[in-house]
Formats: structure tokens, sequence, C-alpha cells
């Protein structure tokens, strides 16, 4: 008679992390960090986008009686661009799109860690055109001397996400630890 080996039951299972404990979805393998200091994070974060909104409506919605004459609408995008190219003095070329992306960084930067479920790539550029071009209408339709520009929103949203990228991604992680991913059904 053939003797069958029994079957062995694997009791391998996996403990659930402590709660805190990110088991998945950064992949940096760090711990998120203490609840007083994501506070703390999150308080700081507020007020420096305060502050960046007030610095944004001083630079945007100012009024410039001077430059009435200049303004025009644009809603073809690359027409300022090439404008702005087009200058004789390379440098008010680079204050124009550099200051336009400089404008959008602390967006894509700050909004990770106030809005935790804003923090994907996809959120943060739809946030941000939304919040862009808002600011552009409100200068375009109210403020004097200014007009709406589709290049300054697309030159924010870039300016803010590479924010994202470099900063806001990793800071919002931190702050905003996932708690570990659930296991697949049937497993």
């Amino acid at each position: 008679m053939a003797r069958v080996a029994p079957r062995v039951r694997s009791r391998s299972r996996r403990r659930p992390a402590p709660a805190g404990h990110d088991t998945g979805g950064s992949g940096s393998g760090s711990r998120p960090l203490p609840l007083p200091v994501r506070v703390a994070v999150m308080l700081c974060a507020f007020a420096v986008m305060v502050a960046f909104a007030v610095v944004l409506a001083r630079l945007t919605l100012q009024p410039s009686p001077a430059s009435e004459a200049l303004i025009h609408t644009n809603l073809r995008p690359g027409d300022s661009l090439r404008a702005y190219l087009d200058q004789p003095a390379l440098r008010d070329a680079v204050r124009q799109v550099g200051g336009n992306i400089l404008l959008g960084v602390p967006f894509g930067v700050l909004v990770p860690v106030l809005a935790p479920r804003s923090r994907t790539f996809l959120r943060v550029l739809l946030l941000t055109a939304v919040v862009m071009l808002l600011v552009e209408f409100a200068q375009g339709a109210l403020v004097t001397g200014r007009a709406f520009d589709i290049d300054d929103v697309i030159l924010n949203t870039t300016g803010a996400l590479l924010g994202h990228l470099l900063l806001g991604r990793r800071l919002g992680r931190a702050v905003h630890a996932r708690r570990g991913k659930r296991a697949p059904a049937g497993t």
C-alpha cells in the first residue's frame, strides 16, 4: 500500500501593523510622523498657504492703471509665451515665465499636506488649474490694467506640478501615511 504524506497547512499569518504604521503605498519603508509632529506640520502648512494666498493676491490682483493700454486677453495657449520670448531683453522673458512657474510651486507643495485626498498628480493638476483659472478670471474681470491669460494658468499649473513632484508628494505621504493596504478578496 502506498503511503500518503499528510498535508501541511501553513500557519504563517501576517500580523497587522500597529496603528499609525505605514505598511505600504509610500515605498519608503519609513514610519509616519508622530501625531503631534503631523499636526504641527499641517498648521505650519496652513499658515504658509495663507501667506501664499496673500502674496498671490498682491501680485495678481493689484491694479495696474499704467498697463491698461498694453493689456489684452489671451485665450490661445502659447501666444503670450511667444510674446515673452520675442522680447529683446531675455531677463524680462525669464522674469515673466519663471515668475509664473514659481508662483505655482507653493500650491503643489502645500495641497498634499492640507488636503490628503488631493495628493495625487491628477488631483493636484485639476485643483491648481481650477484655482488659477479663478484667479485669472478675477484679474480679467475685476482689476484695472490686468487681463485673463491662459498661458499664466498653464505656467502656474506647471509650477504646482513641479512642486508636487519635487516635495509635495513626499511631504503629503509623511504627514498622511496610509494605514496599510487591505488584503485582496479571497485570500
